[in-house]
């Protein structure tokens, strides 16, 4: 029997379900399936999973039956059965809207009514010129659209769980949409979630699971902080990123751990389990220097070594499609990754010839920008790369293939102008672009003309080309009317003209 001819002969059918347990919907007009085509798209779907996934919606009171005691498990979904689905899944009943919503071809009294309109008014569902189109089917693209929105989870993530049949242009099934809606299910966070495994992935990096996702007060740092407490001095240095694709589970950066040292963690108080301490430091490429009192680590996609930001879903739609999903064993496409977690109060030392050691700090924001891996270190205040000594990086967090540059000497960075864009923030913009977050870290002065000075610092990520904000410190604010004359903080910049200055209008 041909692949095709055995789902058809395998569909099932409401007896197997129990109908008295299938309360009946409104009966609506469904156009004939192309049987070929559906049978095609889930084919790597089993009857088993679609029946599992159909039995445990219907359990719940999610998923209804037809007036002909079927469940049309392989019925192309409309867009009024599915935003019924979702409403249900998601609990949007409370759940409050931006603006009133009117929808020009849906009757009030319709039995999806009120589910459609709750969904377009929440921006999970789209009306084109206020019309739902309640029959119209749903392409699998648009599915994972809506799921994403709804569940507030990253495309990237809902296509992943969707692989066993997905095609972007290709109409979901309501077994299909059955199947895809019980994963997104468990992906619902929670207050009450359970840490269930811990393991270390490298010095400065473990994988956590749970049993379902955090909340986002929950991944926030300072109660994320709070929340993980480990035994041996360890510490958090930033907050949990869930992992693209993952259903709970998180990439957690820790200070240095200790190779083979036994670690216990408490999660919100309670006992969550035991570890040990990874010796395995990071592969980096090389170091070289970037301005005169800052370097880089260069660590390459091609060699193994990838930045979190490509993994994690909160950054999943800024990488586009350099965002890929690793499995659980750090693999893609035969490849076995090296996870670079949070650089967040990462530090190396960096030792010129025939001198003494210098701790040098991670330069918030630019692990990596701009498509490359390449996290920044800054010298301390005051200091600077002597040109013509060589320098050598050394960590206890990372093996640097090519630890030692030679130090030159490097114009500053030149500003060309600035503009005030509220009483609280300026732009500066460069005399070009410099093709990476070298604004960051960085600070200027603006002085009025009656001597009174405030200080603006990057706003970090704010980059678009050229052109940096920098917001006013310590509750400052410019006057409307005053010309302010803007100056670098320190070496790192000077004006491309006599003076640059800065008037609030």
């Amino acid at each position: 029997m041909n692949p095709i001819a055995k789902k058809i002969a395998t569909i099932l059918t409401v007896t197997a379900l129990g109908t008295a347990a299938l309360p009946v919907v409104a009966q609506q007009a469904h156009a004939a399936t192309n049987v070929a085509n559906i049978a095609a798209s889930i084919a790597q779907l089993t009857n088993q999973q679609i029946e599992a996934a159909v039995k445990e919606l219907n359990k719940l009171g999610i998923m209804n039956g037809y007036a002909d005691h079927s469940m049309g498990e392989y019925r192309q979904i409309s867009r009024a059965e599915l935003a019924t689905l979702v409403y249900k899944v998601f609990d949007l009943e409370n759940k409050a809207t931006t603006a009133s919503t009117k929808l020009t071809d849906v009757n009030p009294n319709a039995w999806y009514a009120p589910y459609a309109t709750k969904l377009v008014g929440l921006g999970i569902m789209q009306a084109q010129d206020g019309a739902f189109n309640p029959q119209g089917k749903v392409s699998d693209a648009e599915l994972s659209q809506v799921v994403s929105k709804a569940l507030q989870r990253d495309i990237k993530s809902v296509q992943h769980w969707m692989s066993a049949f997905y095609a972007e242009s290709s109409i979901a099934t309501r077994g299909e949409t059955a199947y895809l809606l019980q994963t997104a299910r468990k992906a619902i966070p929670s207050e009450q979630a359970k840490l269930t495994s811990v393991r270390s992935l490298n010095a400065i990096t473990l994988i956590v699971t749970f049993d379902k996702p955090l909340t986002a007060a929950d991944e926030v740092f300072a109660k994320a902080q709070t929340d993980f407490v480990f035994s041996g001095g360890l510490t958090l240095t930033n907050m949990p990123r869930l992992k693209t694709g993952s259903i709970a589970t998180y990439i957690v950066p820790t200070s240095v751990q200790k190779a083979g040292e036994t670690y216990s963690l408490a999660y919100k108080g309670t006992a969550a389990g035991s570890f040990a301490g990874s010796g395995t430091k990071l592969n980096m490429t090389a170091a070289s220097q970037v301005t005169n009192d800052t370097f880089e680590l260069e660590s390459l996609k091609a060699s193994g070594v990838i930045d979190y930001g490509y993994i994690i879903s909160a950054y999943s739609g800024g990488r586009g499609a350099n965002a890929f999903v690793l499995n659980d064993r750090e693999q893609a496409n035969g490849q076995t990754y090296q996870i670079i977690s949070s650089m967040q109060a990462r530090q190396v030392v960096i030792t010129p010839e025939g001198g003494e050691p210098i701790v040098a700090k991670y330069v918030p924001f630019t692990q990596s920008t701009d498509g490359k891996q390449e996290p920044k270190f800054r010298l301390p205040d005051g200091f600077t790369l002597t040109p013509g000594v060589k320098y050598t990086v050394s960590s206890d967090w990372a093996n640097i293939a090519s630890a030692s540059f030679v130090a030159k000497s490097i114009d500053s960075l030149q500003v060309a102008g600035a503009q005030a864009i509220s009483e609280t923030s300026i732009e500066v913009t460069l005399t070009q672009d410099p093709g990476d977050e070298l604004f960051s870290g960085r600070s200027v002065t603006l002085t009025a003309p009656n001597g009174d000075v405030l200080t603006a610092s990057y706003k970090y990520s704010s980059r678009k080309g050229a052109t940096g904000v920098f917001d006013v410190t310590n509750n400052g604010k410019l006057i409307a009317g005053t010309t302010y004359a803007v100056t670098p903080v320190g070496d790192w910049a000077t004006a491309a003209a006599s003076s640059v200055t800065v008037t609030l209008k």
